[in-house]
């Protein structure tokens, strides 16, 4: 870590002797006020808007132009000094307010929408949880009830479409 910034949002960090400090300090709480709580307006624009207003940010996209030259995938912020910017790092999250979705940096990509995880819970009850082995299909039997097999199969395909269980 060099003992100019810190290592994880890359914020100044005042040094002894240092003069005006205030300047590194007004820095370091831009770059906060950017990014806690992280909130974009939209994502993957590669021009910066015409008349963004202090506080407005954005996730850069890929091939960035103007303002934003040399700044790809970073989260750019609008401030009165101008424009800010924050190198994402793995495990970034920020909400996309033109997508209302949490949006995550990892191996170098935003992805917009995809949650990950072992289980869903709600309200301390397991309503989603590891995927189970298949279960198979209803056929013969003594006594066939067309409706049942039908409402049943449907079930499945349901349940089957949406990978919560296996085929």
């Amino acid at each position: 870590m060099s003992d100019d910034i810190t290592p994880r949002l890359a914020l100044p960090m005042l040094q002894p002797g240092q003069a005006q400090k205030e300047t590194t300090h007004n820095e370091a709480l831009a770059l906060l006020d950017l990014v806690v709580p992280a909130t974009v307006l939209a994502v993957g624009l590669n021009a910066p808007p015409a008349s963004p207003a202090a506080g407005d940010a954005w996730i850069v996209g890929t091939v960035p132009t103007g303002g934003w030259t040399g700044h790809a995938r970073a989260m750019a912020g609008w401030t009165s000094s101008g424009w800010r910017f924050v190198a994402p790092r793995d495990g970034m999250a920020v909400w996309s307010v033109a997508d209302e979705q949490v949006l995550r940096f990892g191996g170098g990509v935003w992805t917009l929408g995809v949650l990950a995880g072992s289980r869903v819970t709600i309200g301390g009850v397991d309503v989603v949880g590891a995927r189970r082995g298949a279960i198979v299909d209803p056929s013969g039997g003594l006594v066939i009830d067309l409706e049942a097999r039908a409402a049943i199969a449907a079930v499945l395909s349901a349940l089957r479409g949406h990978g919560l269980i296996l085929v």
